[in-house]
């Protein structure tokens, strides 16, 4: 929907979708952090933590991309360093493998509580999550398939097309915003199961359980 909020001289481009992202950072570590203050746990570390995951997150998705992209890349390898790809979004699953590999590695070494850790993070995730997908939005990446109701939204900027390659005058399902929909909720869940009993580990088993069936039922609109 609106790709750039503004380009300098034709040179320097602001990108919608990296603002949400960071602001989708920012949003999720003030979060985990604060969630992390009532379970006892250090809000500088959490914090610390969540930015390392957040650069091995953004390898991973990046690698993840590559793999399942692998009959092209195989016969284009230097598009893998490539500014196209470089660019380009991620595969989240990718992320979320390579960051919780580094949080377990990293509670062992430091002796954490990676179950209280990964509990802090959970709700801070499906947050920024939400907002990042609304960068998916404007960006037109991650688009639904052609749909009939009231709610389809048409995507005209040639920059998007070229960019993320999302087809042009045709009305899609919205899948972004399910997604960042669903993501809300999810937050929401999470943080009344936070305020209740619970056991450890059982917030982020909670998150990954619920995303994974979202994300399941909006496959079914993604082009």
């Amino acid at each position: 929907m609106f790709p750039r909020l503004f380009t300098i001289d034709g040179v320097l481009t602001l990108h919608t979708y990296g603002l949400l992202v960071a602001l989708g950072l920012l949003v999720g570590l003030y979060t985990a952090g604060r969630l992390a203050a009532r379970a006892g746990l250090d809000k500088e570390t959490v914090w610390n933590l969540g930015v390392y995951m957040a650069l091995v997150a953004l390898v991973g998705a990046k690698l993840a991309v590559v793999v399942t992209e692998w009959g092209y890349y195989s016969a284009h390898p230097r598009e893998i360093f490539s500014w196209t790809t470089l660019q380009a979004g991620g595969i989240f699953y990718g992320g979320l493998a390579f960051a919780f590999i580094l949080a377990v590695g990293y509670a062992w070494r430091y002796r954490l509580d990676f179950h209280a850790l990964a509990d802090a993070y959970a709700p801070g995730l499906a947050l920024g999550h939400a907002v990042g997908r609304l960068g998916c939005f404007s960006a037109g990446c991650c688009w639904g398939k052609p749909a009939s109701v009231a709610w389809a939204v048409t995507f005209t900027d040639p920059y998007s097309a070229r960019l993320v390659g999302v087809p042009l005058g045709i009305p899609l399902h919205p899948t972004q915003l399910y997604e960042a929909l669903a993501e809300g909720v999810i937050f929401a869940l999470l943080l009344a199961l936070w305020r209740r009993w619970r056991y450890p580990g059982e917030i982020f088993a909670a998150y990954l359980f619920l995303y994974a069936l979202a994300r399941f039922a909006i496959e079914f609109y993604r082009g």
